[in-house]
């Protein structure tokens, strides 16, 4: 591949790779970035639970601390942007060419949950930020006829509830948190879920939003029936 700069300063290619013409928009089916997403904070959920908290969240605000910085230069610096095309184009969105990427959102937000609320709520809140918010766009993207807030879908939000309740369920039958109430407090964790992918904060990107604010609604879950 051979990338160069046009006069006006913007990215173009010869020939084949992801180009930013390449990139796709909000609104359509993006399974590579799923995957990416899915993995990514699998990944995640792996190293809080193998290290301490401490350890943890060490190595996530270092990874911050590299990552971000670069994700913001390179909308800057050409040469870096390139290099963000050749290595992330599958999984970046149009949108993302003059913003920060889903992914440094995603780490910030994770970031904040896992400092401030304790490791129950923490694991939760990933489990249904890495399984609802995917399953909700993919079932949006294809099924999505009736909107109701924004590209947000009924179809999308009622996958996303189940894909939660789901999720939920399985935790609390792991942990034994809250075993005498399994269905309903299920049913109310896979509704955060589904609410946190839904309602939008502003104009935050929603890799960011979700965690903060499905960790808060499940805070008050906890105190209210007995989780902690």
């Amino acid at each position: 591949m051979i990338l160069y700069l046009s006069m006006d300063n913007t990215i173009d290619q010869s020939y084949g790779g992801p180009g930013v013409d390449q990139l796709k928009a909000r609104n359509q089916l993006h399974l590579a970035r799923k995957i990416y997403h899915v993995v990514g904070v699998a990944f995640i959920v792996i190293l809080y639970l193998t290290l301490s908290r401490m350890a943890s969240l060490t190595l996530l605000g270092s990874a911050i601390l590299i990552f971000v910085p670069l994700d913001y230069l390179r909308r800057k610096i050409p040469v870096l942007q390139n290099i963000a095309l050749k290595g992330f184009g599958p999984v970046l969105r149009k949108d993302e060419e003059k913003t920060l990427s889903g992914m440094s959102m995603m780490m910030v937000g994770i970031f904040i949950t896992a400092y401030l609320f304790p490791p129950s709520i923490v694991i939760l809140s990933l489990l249904l930020l890495g399984l609802g918010d995917p399953i909700s766009s993919i079932v949006g993207t294809i099924y999505g006829k009736d909107k109701i807030v924004g590209n947000k879908s009924l179809q999308g939000t009622l996958a996303g509830f189940v894909v939660c309740t789901v999720a939920s369920f399985t935790y609390f039958v792991y942990t034994g948190i809250m075993s005498e109430r399994l269905l309903f407090v299920s049913l109310l964790a896979g509704l955060i879920g589904a609410i946190s992918e839904l309602v939008p904060i502003g104009r935050l990107d929603d890799n960011f939003t979700i965690p903060i604010m499905s960790s808060t609604l499940l805070f008050g879950l906890f105190y209210l029936f007995g989780g902690f």
